[in-house]
């Protein structure tokens, strides 16, 4: 059972930081500039909440140097306050804490060895020869398809689906109701009508991944679908047959990658951003929210698409003109042949 509190020098040594205050001070949670109270460890690193800072209630904040004058209360430096953030939200983390065991209910093939380590929630069903790692935790009512390989420490929430034949790394973090593996969109017409494809190949999953609540992400048609080494990836996200998403980039909510697209390392795409397919999207780039990207990118930098929101009205004056500007931009071109002329 965790400690209902710990002293402000304890985490301070945890975190590296600079303690500027009393160690002695004890520290019972975590909460923003404005709603903390005494007891509480609160954090700046977004300027935009800066204001909140002289009035707050928090026995100590996490923040960088050059806000240290400005903090009523302890402080504690660090040059990344949010990271520093992250690592002390899991010292204050009330989620239940899953024992080792397999629940009565789970069925679990003859073929499967679960280490004693493991933690099988209620109505899991693992199908035959499946390979479970050390410390592995399967919420309830998830099913594990056959020959599925988890790697250590991975954990997956209640509900969560693998298809046969998932290759998962150490420490990922599946959220609940995700699908991985299930069938791609295949289909070839003939005269008018569709016929399925099978979709042979896999989904990998690289060390340290995270899957969002029922996103999903569609098995290889021929070659794998590939998430590298710490991608995250938010709720609702659609991942398509035979993508590859470099180490650690990250998709917010509502981003769409069509088939056979591959993007690169250290990616950001914003949320309800696109990507069509058979596209090659290069490291470092950046997407903003409800980019449509329909071309290949191979540098680095932020790229947009889209417009701003406006009045009905004046939108619908802007869209008449957006459909005029190729023949604006022919007479733009006649005009400067007079000029010149």
């Amino acid at each position: 059972m965790k400690p209902s509190s710990y002293p402000l020098g304890a985490i301070a040594e945890a975190l590296g930081a600079e303690l500027q205050g009393d160690a002695s001070t004890e520290i019972t949670g975590l909460a923003t500039l404005q709603a903390a109270q005494p007891g509480q460890l609160s954090f700046l690193s977004n300027p935009s909440y800066a204001h909140f800072l002289s009035g707050t209630k928090a026995s100590a904040v996490i923040l960088s140097p050059a806000m240290a004058e400005h903090c009523p209360t302890n402080v504690l430096l660090l040059a990344n306050p949010y990271l520093g953030y992250a690592h002390i939200s899991h010292w204050f983390d009330s989620s239940p804490v899953n024992e080792p065991g397999i629940h009565p209910s789970a069925i679990v093939d003859p073929s499967v060895s679960i280490p004693e380590s493991a933690s099988i929630g209620p109505l899991v069903i693992i199908e035959q020869d499946v390979v479970v790692g050390e410390r592995v935790v399967i919420g309830p009512g998830s099913v594990i398809g056959a020959r599925c390989r988890l790697g250590d420490d991975c954990h997956l929430r209640a509900r969560v689906t693998l298809a046969h034949d998932i290759v998962m790394g150490a420490r990922c973090h599946i959220l609940s109701g995700a699908v991985i593996g299930s069938d791609g969109f295949g289909f070839a017409n003939d005269k008018g009508v569709w016929h399925r494809i099978a979709q042979i190949g896999r989904v990998v999953l690289g060390d340290d991944v995270e899957v969002g609540a029922n996103t999903t992400i569609d098995r290889g048609a021929l070659d794998d679908t590939v998430i590298g080494n710490g991608v995250k990836l938010d709720n609702l996200i659609q991942i398509a047959h035979n993508v590859s998403i470099g180490d650690h980039s990250a998709m917010a909510a509502f981003v769409g990658i069509a088939g056979s697209t591959k993007i690169g390392r250290h990616c950001v795409f914003g949320g309800a951003s696109g990507v069509a397919g058979h596209l090659v999207i290069g490291d470092q780039v950046q997407l903003t929210g409800m980019t449509l990207v329909t071309g290949h990118i191979p540098e680095p930098g932020v790229y947009s698409s889209g417009t701003s929101a406006d009045t009905n009205r004046q939108w619908r004056k802007n869209a008449v003109r957006f459909r005029q500007l190729d023949a604006m931009a022919r007479r733009l071109r006649e005009l400067e042949k007079k000029i010149e002329g």
